[in-house]
C-alpha cells in the first residue's frame, strides 16, 4: 500500500517546520547543553555550508562516531539535507569493528569525537588503514595531525548559504545490524522510511510541541536516530538525552527536566522501576514507548505514572517501527502488548514451515511489507534476496501472532525460541512470569541442550533487596507456567553487565547462552 501522509518526508523539511512552529522550544538537552529548534536549524545551516564547501553531496557516505548530544543531531540532519548518507558508528566498538564499518561502507568523510566515555578515538583512528577515507574531522580538544578541527571545518563553509537538496527517496542511513555469528549487514534506509516512521511513532506515543522526551537510546541505532531524534523533530518535542544510560542519572534528569515521556526496552524500564532512587523522585511522566512484556508495561503505567504508555515492535530493516499501540487506546489494550500495524504497512504471520498463513492467535513467523522496509543490504544482493522475497515481503526472523482485530502480538526472536520436546517456548513468556515476583528485578532466559527434551530453559535472575533461594523461586514459578515452560535450571546473579549487555541496554542472549553452557559443562552455543 502506498504511503499517503502530510508529514514531512525529508529531515530538512521536518527541521524547518519545527523551527518555524517552535523556534524557542528546546530541541536537545543534555546534562550540560541546551539547544533550541531555532539554534539547531542555524547550526545545521552552518554545517551544510561546510559540507558543500568540502565537496560532500548526494550519495556520499559520511561516518558519525560521536556520543549522544546536539552535535550528533545537527550533523545527522545536515548530512541528510545535502543528500549524503550517514553511517553511524557504534561508539562501543573495538578498533577492528570500527575498521569493518568504515571500510565496508566505503566512508569518505568521518566526523568523530576525540573521546567517547572511555574510548580514545583520536588514538584509535590514527592506527586504521582506510583507503576510501579522505578526511577526518575531530570534535574535541585533542585534534591529532591527521585530522581537521571542528572550528576549521566550519570556517571553510562560512557565507555559502547552501540549499538543502535531498529528496524523500534518497538514502539517509546505512544502519549496521548487530551480528553474532557473522559480520553485520548494512541496512539501507531512506528519508521517507525514517521520517514517516518517526512521525507515526511519535503521534501514537502522544508527542506534541513542548513535551519533554527522555531517551538514552544510542543515536547510532535506529531506536535513537528514528524513534528518538526524528520523532522529536517531527513533533517539535524536546529530546532529553545522555551519553550512556545510567538509572540514577536518568531518574534525576526525568525529575529535573520534568520529562513527560521516556523510551526504553525491558532492561531500561526495569532498571528505572527497581532503582532505590525512584521513591524520592517526583516524576511527571504522561507516557512512554517501551519494547517490553505486558508485566513490565503494567508496572510502567502503575508505578512510574506513565498512564499513556505504549508498546512498540520493530527491527532495523524496517526503519525500525512496524507496529505500535497508541496513547488514546484503552489502557487494557496497551498493557496487553497488542499493537496496531503502522498505516500503509502490511504484516503476515506464516507458519514455521512456510506453507500457509496462520489464523488469529496462531503464532508464526512475522513478515512485513510496506514503505518502511529497507531498500536492501549494502553491496549484498544475496543477503537482500534472502531477507526480502520477490513480492516485497521482509522476513523478520521474529515470532508473533495477529489477533482477530489485526493487532500484532510479539513473542520473541526466532533464534531465541527454545524447543522443549515438541513444544516451542518463547523466553519472553518465562521472563514475564518471573517479572511478576516482587523480589525479581530482572530475568533473562536462554535454551540449553538436554538429552531427553532436546532443549530446556535456563533462567538467570537478578534480585531486588529481598532474599529468596533458587529452589523457592522455581517452586513459585511452577504454579504460573505450563510444565514444559518451567526452567530446568535457574541461577541468581548480581547483574548482566559482566556476562553481556549491548550499548542499547539489551542482554546479549548468545553470550548468556554460552555462559549457561559453561556453568553446565556443555559445549559451544548454537549458532
Amino acid at each position: 500500500m502506498p504511503l499517503r501522509t502530510a508529514c514531512p518526508l525529508t529531515t530538512h523539511e521536518a527541521l524547518a517546520r519545527a523551527a518555524l512552529l517552535a523556534p524557542d522550544v528546546e530541541a536537545v538537552v543534555t546534562a550540560d547543553e541546551r539547544v533550541t529548534y531555532g539554534e539547531l536549524a542555524a547550526s545545521v545551516g552552518r554545517i551544510r555550508d561546510a559540507l558543500v564547501a568540502a565537496g560532500i553531496g548526494r550519495g556520499d557516505r559520511v561516518g558519525l562516531c560521536l556520543g549522544n548530544g546536539p552535535d550528533w543531531v545537527a550533523l545527522f540532519l545536515a548530512i541528510g539535507s545535502v543528500g549524503a548518507i550517514t553511517v553511524p558508528v557504534n561508539t562501543r566498538f573495538t578498533a577492528d569493528e570500527v575498521h569493518y564499518t568504515l571500510s565496508h561502507a566505503r566512508v569518505t568523510t568521518l566526523f568523530a569525537a576525540d573521546r567517547v566515555l572511555s574510548t580514545d578515538f583520536a588514538g584509535m583512528l590514527g592506527e586504521l588503514d582506510l583507503p576510501d577515507l579522505r578526511s577526518i574531522v575531530m570534535l574535541g580538544s585533542n585534534v591529532p595531525g591527521y585530522a581537521l578541527s571542528w572550528p576549521d571545518f566550519l570556517a571553510a563553509g562560512a557565507g555559502r548559504n547552501a540549499d538543502a537538496t535531498a529528496e524523500a527517496d534518497d538514502l539517509l542511513l546505512v544502519q549496521y545490524t548487530s551480528g553474532t555469528t557473522a559480520r553485520p549487514k548494512g541496512a539501507l534506509l531512506t528519508h521517507r522510511s525514517m521520517c514517516a516512521d518517526a512521525f507515526f511513532s511519535g503521534m501514537r506515543m502522544g508527542l506534541r510541541p513542548g513535551d519533554r522526551f527522555h531517551s538514552a537510546r544510542p543515536f547510532f541505532h535506529v531506536a535513537g536516530s528514528t524513534l528518538s531524534v526524528l520523532a522529536s523533530v517531527q513533533h517539535a518535542t524536546t529530546l532529553v538525552t545522555m551519553p550512556k544510560f545510567e538509572p540514577a542519572e536518568a531518574l534525576r534528569l526525568l525529575e529535573a527536566e520534568r520529562c513527560t515521556h521516556f523510551s526504553g526496552n525491558d532492561t531500561i524500564a526495569l532498571l528505572l522501576l527497581n532503582h532505590p532512587d525512584r521513591a524520592r523522585r517526583a516524576l511527571c511522566l504522561r507516557g512512554a514507548w517501551v519494547a517490553a512484556s505486558p508485566t513490565v508495561i503494567r508496572r510502567v503505567i502503575d508505578e512510574l505514572g506513565a498512564r499513556e504508555c505504549v508498546a512498540g515492535y520493530g527491527l532495523s530493516e524496517a526503519s525500525p517501527n512496524v507496529a505500535q499501540s497508541a496513547w488514546w487506546e484503552p489502557e487494557e489494550v496497551r498493557a496487553s502488548g497488542a499493537m496496531a500495524v503502522q498505516p500503509g504497512v502490511e504484516v503476515r504471520i506464516r507458519d514455521f514451515d512456510g506453507r500457509h498463513d496462520c489464523g488469529p492467535g496462531e503464532p508464526g513467523s512475522i513478515l512485513v511489507r510496506g514503505w518502511n522496509v529497507m531498500r536492501g543490504y549494502l553491496d549484498d544482493p544475496a543477503k537482500t534476496a534472502e531477507a526480502i522475497d520477490a513480492g516485497g515481503w521482509l522476513s523478520t526472523g521474529d515470532i508473533g501472532s495477529l489477533d482477530a482485530a489485526g493487532r500484532l502480538h510479539f513473542s520473541g526472536r526466532t533464534k531465541d525460541i527454545i524447543r522443549v520436546g515438541g513444544e516451542n517456548v518463547a523466553p519472553a513468556d518465562i521472563e514475564d512470569a518471573l517479572h511478576r515476583h516482587p523480589l525479581v528485578r530482572q530475568a533473562a532466559v536462554v535454551g540449553v541442550p538436554d538429552e531427553r527434551l532436546l532443549e530446556v530453559p535456563f533462567a538467570f535472575v537478578v534480585l531486588t533487596e529481598g532474599r529468596i533461594t533458587e529452589d523457592e523461586l522455581l517452586d513459585w514459578v511452577r504454579g504460573r507456567l505450563a510444565g514444559f515452560k518451567v526452567p530446568r535450571h535457574l541461577r541468581i546473579v548480581d547483574g548482566f553487565e559482566g556476562i553481556g549487555m549491548t550499548a542499547s541496554s539489551k542482554v546479549q542472549k548468545n553470550r548468556l547462552a554460552a555462559h549457561a553452557r559453561t556453568l553446565l559443562g556443555l559445549g559451544e552455543v548454537r549458532s
